[in-house]
């Protein structure tokens, strides 16, 4: 009985989309590269959405690409939705390159906004750069995937596999001529008026999208999921790292100083992770990693200047060197890297310059201390005497003859005993 229960259940939500009950549009948008966060955020809201029996699951897409494995996640959350899910590639300007491109033609409706583009899907081995072989089967394997999410939707194959292989990108105008979206609009009031009534298919049914007197719900991305995303842009990851090895530097220069070392930890765990969305040279990542230990070196090493120099060098080549990514929302400014570069040249010279001086400062305690101190003779002076230094009185001796009250300066001490010398 409770089985035949849950089959008519299914059976209601199955025939419920855009059928009598009350039409919602629930609207996200992806706006930059795609990555977990971004993943996140569209997971836990295309489950709010299905859960509610939505009529309709719009992404507004603005993005240079990003993480294949986030891009696979929401492209699997959308095929599997019971909810028809469009993507809008807008406003005017905007984009939807590599990885943004394949989560659009996976949708059920994809649009484009006038003065859009869409394609350039090659895809980007992030760290170390595989060899020919690997990054032909990364190609085919990206191109076959490509190719079966146009089928299943109806789109031109061959054009898309050209994005991935070729690198193609389409104007709105011609990805529609060439049948890789659905349709132009000029805005989304315009979108969704197109939108309504169109055909989408959900495994064997075919379906119709019903958003007539729809109330729209915009959702933003959470507190967490919006640090999460700020973290993966490119620039903000190579600062965080470099506060991070900062960080570890003064720690390692002034040990017991404690806070440089904890911003600086925790600083590298957060780049670290947004490493993980970025096609990072690991290769820029040792290099900086050696900038540090020269600058370390160079206190605990007089070489005048050389390991510094050679550490300026290397922070200069790691951070050219760091993002390797054709693609302009994946890159590191180049502004930023001169000035980053600048300034931790600048404090690490700062502290160096200070570890040298104190290294080269005259001790003040011991018998390193004692030596060269000034005091009086308080008894004549020859093979013993007593003599007054730094507020004590000590015996002493000296190869020649002192008098009394005369001015006396530390040679060395043996034992307890000083020897001294006339003034």
């Amino acid at each position: 009985m409770r089985f035949m229960v849950i089959l008519l259940m299914l059976a209601f939500i199955e025939t419920s989309y855009g059928a009598g009950v009350p039409s919602k549009i629930m609207i996200v948008a992806i706006n930059g590269p795609i990555n977990p966060a971004t993943s996140e955020y569209v997971h836990r809201n295309l489950m709010l959405s299905a859960s509610r029996h939505d009529s309709l699951f719009l992404i507004q897409m603005d993005s240079p690409g990003g993480l294949d494995s986030s891009m696979r996640e929401i492209v699997k959350e959308m095929l599997a939705s019971p909810v028809p899910v469009a993507v809008y590639i807008a406003p005017s300007g905007a984009r939807a390159a590599s990885a943004g491109a394949i989560i659009s033609i996976a949708a059920d409706v994809c649009a484009m906004a006038p003065g859009t583009n869409i394609g350039a899907a090659h895809p980007v081995s992030l760290g170390q750069q595989p060899d020919k072989v690997m990054q032909s089967k990364i190609l085919n394997d990206t191109a076959a995937y490509v190719a079966g999410i146009a089928a299943f939707r109806g789109r031109n194959a061959d054009m898309i596999t050209n994005m991935v292989k070729s690198s193609e990108s389409l104007t709105a105008e011609k990805a529609l001529e060439a049948k890789v979206i659905d349709l132009l609009a000029s805005d989304r009031k315009d979108l969704l008026s197109k939108i309504n009534g169109r055909s989408f298919r959900k495994g064997e049914t075919l379906r119709k999208i019903d958003i007539s007197g729809a109330s729209v719900e915009i959702r933003e991305m959470g507190t967490r999921e919006r640090i999460l995303n700020v973290i993966g842009d490119p620039n903000i990851a190579y600062i965080l790292m470099m506060i991070g090895f900062l960080g570890l530097f003064f720690e390692l220069s002034t040990p017991g100083a404690i806070l440089p070392g904890v911003i600086g930890g925790i600083s590298l765990l957060l780049s670290f992770f947004a490493f993980q969305t970025l096609p990072i040279n690991y290769a820029g990542v040792l290099l900086i990693l050696l900038a540090m230990i020269l600058f370390i070196a160079e206190i605990k090493i007089v070489s005048h200047g050389m390991l510094a120099v050679g550490g300026v060098v290397s922070l200069a080549f790691g951070s050219l060197l760091l993002v390797d990514s054709g693609e302009t929302g994946l890159q590191i400014n180049w502004g930023l890297i001169i000035i980053n570069i600048s300034v931790i040249t600048a404090l690490a010279l700062i502290v160096i310059r200070k570890a040298v001086k104190v290294h080269r400062k005259t001790p003040v305690s011991g018998k390193e201390g004692l030596r060269g101190e000034k005091g009086v003779a308080d008894s004549e002076i020859f093979e013993n005497g007593k003599v007054f230094v730094r507020g004590e009185y000590w015996d002493a001796w000296s190869d020649d003859r002192i008098g009394r009250g005369e001015k006396v300066e530390v040679l060395e001490l043996e034992g307890m005993k000083l020897k001294v010398r006339k003034v």
